[in-house]
């Protein structure tokens, strides 16, 4: 694995910046934030941003790479994200393995076809983006809701994308299970098919059930099928940098911490267990 954070994170948002300063909780590790959401951003706000990124390891999780879209990439917005990323001094920059533009943005992440040809076109996109920042990124597995043009699986699909472009890798949880349930296969196959010795550090969230169908909302509490697939991967991989996800529905800190504190409970047993074995 390739970590550069470890431990536990939560994702930045303004609702509880000022608790967050005011607790200083010793549980965060790291945290993420959404650069499009904090590029140029100065007064009052830009102070709050620097006084976190002084203080706590950082990575960055993006929304409009686009990396899967038809539209030429964005190379002045690129260049707008490496000078972020080397003000703050972010470990890691993430996107999702999807494509959210083409004339215009679509404001939301739309599925890209699993076919090979997508496949060297996606592969090559993220190679571009590296030479321009400079670092490798992370590409996430996506939530989708449909599959056009399907010629693959989305596990061969994820892995020969992260393959060749010889990128990092983000493994969302949530997303598997959400994916698992919205397309009928099994999470746990899925989850151990994945390349593990690209992980930087791993999303955990919430969504939302409709009927038979989930949404992926990151609105509501992490659900114990989620936790059990954490467990499973830690088991499988070993113990990874995982982050709390919460973007809708905001709870004050002190309730987002309890589930920050799951994580750690996760993590700490897999060390004690590791301590145990080695001592013999």
């Amino acid at each position: 694995m390739n970590n550069k954070v470890h431990g536990a994170g939560l994702g930045l948002r303004r609702d509880f910046l000022t608790s967050l300063e005011q607790q200083a909780p010793q549980q965060i590790n790291f945290i993420e934030l959404v650069p499009e959401n904090w590029i140029g951003v100065g007064g009052h706000l830009g102070k709050k941003l620097r006084y976190f990124t002084e203080r706590y390891p950082v990575v960055a999780h993006g929304l409009s790479l686009n990396i899967g879209g038809p539209a030429p990439l964005d190379e002045p917005f690129l260049q707008r994200i490496k000078q972020f990323l080397d003000t703050h001094q972010v470990l890691h920059y993430t996107d999702h393995l999807t494509y959210c533009a083409d004339d215009g943005h679509l404001y939301d992440l739309m599925p890209i076809p699993f076919t090979e040809e997508a496949v060297h076109y996606v592969a090559d996109r993220i190679r571009r983006t590296q030479d321009i920042l400079e670092r490798k990124i992370a590409m996430e597995n996506a939530s989708y809701y449909a599959a056009p043009g399907q010629e693959m699986t989305e596990i061969d699909f994820v892995n020969a994308v992260i393959s060749e472009a010889d990128c990092d890798f983000l493994i969302d949880i949530n997303n598997i299970y959400v994916n698992s349930v919205n397309h009928n296969y099994d999470p746990e196959i899925f989850l151990k098919a994945l390349p593990s010795e690209r992980i930087v550090y791993a999303h955990i969230a919430g969504h939302y059930n409709e009927e038979d169908f989930i949404i992926d909302t990151h609105g509501k509490p992490v659900i114990d099928r989620v936790w059990e697939l954490l467990d499973i991967a830690y088991q499988s991989f070993g113990v990874f940098p995982t982050l709390l996800e919460r973007d809708f529905n905001i709870p004050p800190l002190d309730e987002l911490l309890q589930e920050v504190d799951m994580i750690v409970d996760i993590q700490a047993r897999y060390a004690e267990t590791v301590k145990q074995v080695q001592h013999g």
